[in-house]
């Protein structure tokens, strides 16, 4: 009874040590049970108390199979002497059979080693250890069969391809959600070549009709001075551009740009400030200051027709 309370009080304090280690621990099963919610938490605990009372039972049952036996033998002397389920269990799977300490049996083990009086038996391998040995040999020529000679399973040369796939899509998927959740309070000011190449076009496209393809204005306002009648920050030009000025004849731009296209011509549009248009018209609103310097990688016209071309 001693030794069945000393087990349940050693479970217990493994159970107990669960949450210290899971604090510490930076393994992936940790990260995975921390973003779990409140429904999967209750059914992974209910689970996990199920788990333990049926082991628990099968403690109770090896127990009272224990002292089951412990009775009989006390009932009938003649099964004493007899060796008990576990005891024939280690004797075949674990130890094997050992020889006496002197015997002369052990004697006849004994090699012709000495070393300052220690002695070397030539003992079989322990049952156990035997037998990982063949499930190891067992385990080879699958894994060899199954990789090697059928081709089934995939090298690690493939499995570094295949998560560089897995990668490559996982990336362009988040470039897409990230561009397609662009507005008026997330536009950023995109410098990059490719953008305001991309940006011209369209102002070139749908915009210089009313602005003048050098931005100095037409029916819209000028586009190259510091006045700005709505804001000349990213997030005002974004906003003009996408909700238009219904009023002033201006249409919005929402239903056929991309939020990206959106974001790009509105870049574009900054690197007209301080340009120089042929026939700029004359300021409009009022004069806008940046609070922060934006850095804007103006391109000249050639290096933008070469973008072009290309």
């Amino acid at each position: 009874m001693k030794k069945f309370k000393t087990l349940i009080l050693t479970m217990l304090g493994m159970l107990m040590c669960i949450p210290s280690f899971a604090q510490s621990s930076e393994i992936q099963w940790v990260e995975d049970l921390k973003q779990m919610d409140s429904s999967q938490l209750t059914l992974l605990v209910i689970v996990g108390i199920i788990l333990g009372v049926i082991l628990i039972l099968l403690v109770l049952m090896v127990y009272l199979m224990t002292f089951m036996s412990a009775v009989f033998k006390k009932q009938n002397p003649e099964l004493a002497d007899q060796p008990s389920w576990w005891d024939e269990f280690k004797l075949k799977h674990i130890t094997g059979k050992l020889k006496p300490v002197g015997s002369k049996e052990e004697q006849d083990l004994q090699l012709d080693h000495s070393y300052d009086g220690i002695v070397e038996l030539d003992n079989h391998m322990p049952p156990w250890l035997a037998n990982v040995f063949f499930l190891t040999i067992a385990f080879a020529v699958v894994y060899f069969t199954y990789y090697s000679v059928l081709g089934l399973g995939k090298s690690q040369i493939e499995e570094y391809q295949e998560e560089l796939r897995v990668a490559s899509i996982q990336i362009e998927a988040y470039k897409a959600l990230a561009v397609s959740s662009i507005d008026e309070n997330t536009v950023v000011f995109d410098a990059t070549r490719e953008s305001l190449t991309v940006g011209k076009k369209i102002y070139d496209s749908n915009c210089a009709a009313c602005h003048a393809s050098d931005g100095g204005g037409g029916v819209g306002p000028n586009l190259t001075d510091e006045y700005w009648i709505h804001g000349g920050s990213i997030e005002d030009i974004f906003s003009v551009v996408k909700y238009g000025v219904v009023e002033k004849g201006m249409i919005p731009w929402q239903d056929q740009l991309s939020p990206e296209e959106m974001q790009q011509v509105s870049s574009y549009i900054m690197t007209l400030t301080n340009t120089t248009p042929a026939n700029p018209k004359e300021p409009q609103g009022d004069k806008y200051e940046p609070t922060i310097e934006q850095p804007i990688d103006t391109l000249t016209e050639e290096e933008l027709g070469v973008e072009e071309a290309q």
